[in-house]
């Protein structure tokens, strides 16, 4: 099995995420990661799907999305030629005592403190999720009270985009 990382083009309507989703249930994968968020068009959203299935079951997959009528474009990211990021909050025992190792631990992973108390920091990281579970690793001697990370979003590298072709047959077409 294999990890995989889908860019999918939809419509903006309700019930989308629900529909692809759904078509990912039905054939009994897990979706490791889902991010879903506008794009330049208003009326088109992105999701970034990362799953772990072999090559065979995701052609399947990826032709009855194309089906769906809401569907734009489907894209498998190659992860050398796209930028993929998670976003990672997480809330750390930072006392008097540990606040200045806890601040210095940020520094060299080029995080931001978002949010301080007396006990406590809040850290703004992005990165791989490589990246972000070393940063974690690392600030759990100190206790991490909170955590919340985002699913992947990715990009493909360069000036090409893959809603330029799709926004213009989206046009014709509606």
């Amino acid at each position: 099995m294999s990890r995989h990382t889908l860019s999918v083009l939809v419509e903006n309507t309700p019930g989308v995420l629900a529909r692809v989703a759904g078509l990912f249930s039905r054939r009994g994968f897990n979706i490791d990661s889902l991010a879903v968020g506008p794009t330049e068009n208003a009326d088109i959203s992105r999701m970034s799907i990362v799953v772990t299935v072999e090559d065979q079951p995701l052609e399947q997959v990826t032709k009855q999305l194309n089906k769906l009528v809401n569907v734009i474009k489907i894209v498998e990211l190659d992860p050398a030629a796209a930028v993929q990021r998670e976003l990672l909050l997480v809330k750390v025992r930072a006392d008097a005592a540990t606040r200045s190792h806890v601040l210095e631990t940020v520094g060299l992973f080029r995080a931001k403190v978002v949010d301080v108390a007396v006990d406590a920091v809040t850290i703004e990281a992005t990165g791989t999720a490589d990246k972000l579970a070393a940063l974690i690793r690392v600030l759990e001697p100190f206790g991490i009270r909170e955590l919340v990370q985002s699913g992947l979003v990715a990009l493909n590298r360069g000036a090409r985009s893959i809603t330029d072709r799709s926004l213009r047959s989206a046009e014709r077409s509606a």
